[in-house]
């Protein structure tokens, strides 16, 4: 049980370290808004069509550092998730015996 807690308060902290890159990421171009949870392609990038790299090859690396960013967020949140259910899941195992 404290093995669990003590993973979950490390991803937690990963959680936030991962969010603040995406979130300076998120600051160095205007393009990709706000949204901390959205890959960036998800959305149209204002112009006619999408950026490719012999468009504007500066924004597309970033847009993958940004992705891959967003890639381990959501990586961290779903393991903590079954983490937190193992942890749960010992709690009631230990309060119902």
């Amino acid at each position: 049980m404290l093995t669990e807690f003590l993973l979950l308060l490390i991803l937690y902290f990963i959680f936030l370290w991962t969010t603040s890159w995406i979130r300076y990421f998120n600051n160095m171009d205007e393009r990709f808004g706000d949204t901390v949870w959205r890959w960036s392609y998800d959305y149209p990038v204002k112009g006619k069509r999408d950026i490719s790299n012999l468009d504007d090859e500066n924004f597309v690396l970033l847009r993958r550092k940004r992705n891959r960013a967003v890639t381990i967020m959501y990586w961290v949140f779903f393991l903590s998730f079954f983490i937190f259910m193992s942890f749960i899941s010992k709690i009631l195992f230990f309060l119902l015996n």
